[in-house]
């Protein structure tokens, strides 16, 4: 069932403030206060339906899963602006005053208002990655265990690139929401995914890729809107755990929590030769740190796909006998 939270007089990084920001989220599994609490942030076109009917993280959260909802409490907020709430009203036109930072501090203000102070594990893909990296530096004595996945603690220069691009798309094309699509899927997978999987045939002489990049745009354009399309594509460009902080060794060594950086070997988006030196990195001044890397052909995607992979990285994080360490905020 989707909740609701209401913040007023929020105030943004760049200093505007913003009157009325509801803030929508779902929960899962045990009751909140009664098991250890796993925080789960959705990835750019996601939402907080984690689990259950149309589930997008079903192989991994849910009744027996990795993430067993028998043990833990599984908690999901909606990015603001999102849509999920089906209400235009929420929408957020002005996407460019918002920041991850923006999003990571209206999460724990909702965390804090559940009585949540204390959580086993934040987790996240790609956009959600991106939150949680910055969950851990607003509250770095908070999180046991920080997971994110085919993501980056700072937007690159290619990804800024790319995010400028959609930027262009969503605010020029007649059809943005479905062009941005076309764009983004290839960024979401490989060559070599898109080459074995089609084999340039074609029906009707329209060759099989058109067709499955265009259902793409045009499944995207009937279930995700305008405004909050350019705000998610907007919050990737933002992504800096060190702006306007000290470097980044100094801002990470506060971090109390475990971090489980996941990269996928063939993302083209947030590549793997980045987690690999922020991984390197980390061990100079951090021992509970561990890099682990999905190997696939379908590049950034992969976190949505190689789910025995993921479930064979989890599963000693949160093997059930974490449950026994479980002492109540």
């Amino acid at each position: 069932m989707l909740e609701k939270i209401v913040l007023y007089d929020f105030n943004l990084e760049n200093g505007k403030q913003v009157a009325y920001l509801p803030l929508f989220y779902q929960t899962f599994g045990q009751s909140i206060g009664s098991a250890p609490i796993v925080v789960v942030n959705h990835a750019l076109t996601g939402n907080s339906n984690v689990t259950g009917e149309n589930g997008w993280w079903n192989d991994l959260i849910g009744e027996n899963k990795i993430i067993d909802t028998n043990y833990f409490t599984i908690i999901a907020f909606n990015i603001p602006g999102n849509g999920f709430d089906k209400n235009a009203e929420n929408l957020i036109s002005n996407y460019q005053d918002f920041t991850i930072r923006d999003i990571a501090s209206v999460f724990w203000k909702g965390l804090f208002f559940l009585n949540v102070n204390q959580v086993f594990s934040i987790i996240g893909g790609s956009l959600g990655g991106a939150i949680a990296w910055e969950m851990a530096v607003l509250q770095p004595n908070k999180i046991q265990h920080l997971i994110p996945i085919a993501t980056d603690w700072k937007a690159t220069d290619w990804v800024i690139a790319n995010v400028l691009i959609q930027d262009q798309i969503l605010n020029n094309s007649k059809n943005p929401i479905a062009d941005a699509r076309l764009h983004a899927m290839l960024l979401y997978r490989t060559p070599q995914s898109i080459n074995q999987r089609f084999k340039r045939e074609q029906s009707n002489h329209v060759f099989h890729i058109e067709n499955w990049l265009t259902n793409h745009g045009e499944k995207l354009k009937n279930r995700f809107q305008l405004q909050s399309y350019k705000l998610m594509n907007h919050l990737l460009k933002t992504n800096d755990i060190s702006r306007n902080r000290k470097d980044f060794l100094s801002v990470v060594n506060e971090i109390q929590s475990a971090i489980h950086i996941i990269s996928v070997d063939t993302d083209y988006f947030f590549i793997a030769n980045e987690n690999q030196e922020t991984y390197r990195q980390l061990k100079t001044v951090k021992q509970n740190v561990f890099y682990n890397e999905i190997k696939s052909i379908h590049g950034h995607d992969a976190f949505l796909m190689e789910f025995k992979q993921l479930n064979e990285i989890l599963e000693p994080i949160f093997n059930k006998q974490k449950q026994q360490n479980y002492v109540k905020a």
